[in-house]
């Protein structure tokens, strides 16, 4: 399914294909503690490393996605309406949703 890398170390969002849903998700972040956010009402949601309010994150970048509070390191953004379950493709376009972010 269609969704997006945001890496903030980069600065980039890019396109991406989630074949195994929350595992590819884990892959991409880096990490098995993942949560999510909802960030509108399209059901795409923000999946990024649950720890990453409390790791130590010297010389990792952050952003922040309209007014959620800012993440550190990688997030993925996919549509899901049952917290990650269930994943389908993203609703947002790229452009749209890079003008969304705020890079820290």
């Amino acid at each position: 399914m269609k969704a997006y890398l945001i890496d903030a170390n980069t600065k980039t969002v890019s396109p991406v294909e989630l074949a195994e849903g929350l595992p590819d998700i884990r892959r991409l972040i880096g990490y098995d503690s993942v949560d999510s956010e909802e960030i509108d009402a399209s059901g795409d949601r923000l999946f990024f490393d649950e720890g990453c309010f409390l790791r130590d994150q010297t010389g990792k970048g952050r952003f922040k996605l309209d007014n959620l509070v800012p993440v550190a390191d990688k997030a993925v953004v996919v549509r899901s309406s049952d917290d990650g379950t269930t994943l389908k493709d993203a609703v947002a376009g790229l452009t749209a949703l890079q003008q969304r972010i705020t890079w820290l």
